[in-house]
């Protein structure tokens, strides 16, 4: 009997992004073993933050009229670029692990619809929100996205049975919680107003992308 391989439990969509986050983080350690890009490939991650991460100097921009693909792609791929092989690590378990919760209620193209908007909004957010000119990067609002969704599975499960429904948002509650934490020690980033914003779209996007979500919610709008 062949073992079962522990990616067949997750959808092919969340592996397909997790590969792409970890396998730009790869470029970017063989770049700097100098495996890939000579002594050029040194600077690559540097680069890549300079070329594809957001800022609220993004945002001041676009704002201002300036719509170029390069300014407006920003919203998207500072998910895929991260700090360094532990930021991009942290990233890629808990976007393996909360995805493969979200999917097993989720469609594919509704768990990509709470990923990306997630991510777009958390951009929004931080660019409206934030103070100075900090830089956006890492896949960490969407997984927030993520965890919305899966708060609203729970949510919806506690309701139909009775339970306390403020349960489930105890896993938001001790991220925030450790983020808190982290902060007081060593600082806080103010990354933390993206990823709460990716968590309250997923919460949302889910009234409508979940299976029947669409439908309830028209059911409890004619009933009123």
């Amino acid at each position: 009997m062949q073992p079962e391989s522990p990616f067949n439990a997750i959808p092919p969509v969340v592996v397909a992004l997790a590969l792409l986050v970890a396998g730009i983080e790869i470029v970017f350690q063989l770049a700097a073993a100098g495996v890939l890009g000579g002594q050029g490939g040194i600077g690559w991650r540097v680069s890549a933050l300079g070329d594809y991460a957001f800022s609220p100097a993004v945002w001041d921009l676009v704002v201002a009229g300036n719509r170029s693909m390069d300014l407006i792609r920003r919203f998207v791929t500072y998910a895929f670029v991260h700090g360094s092989v532990t930021h991009t690590i942290f990233g890629v378990v808990l976007l393996l692990a909360l995805g493969k919760f979200v999917g097993e209620v989720f469609s594919a193209a509704a768990l990509l619809v709470v990923f990306f908007a997630s991510t777009i909004l958390g951009a929004v957010a931080f660019g409206i929100l934030v103070a100075g000119n900090p830089p956006l990067y890492g896949v960490y609002p969407a997984v927030y996205g993520l965890i919305g969704a899966y708060s609203f599975i729970l949510w919806t499960r506690l309701g139909e049975t009775g339970g306390n429904r403020l349960q489930a948002f105890r896993l938001i509650g001790v991220l925030l919680f450790l983020q808190l934490l982290f902060g007081l020690l060593f600082g806080a980033q103010p990354s933390w107003v993206a990823d709460l914003a990716g968590f309250a779209t997923g919460f949302v996007l889910s009234v409508v992308v979940a299976p029947g979500g669409w439908a309830a919610l028209l059911e409890r709008l004619r009933s009123r």
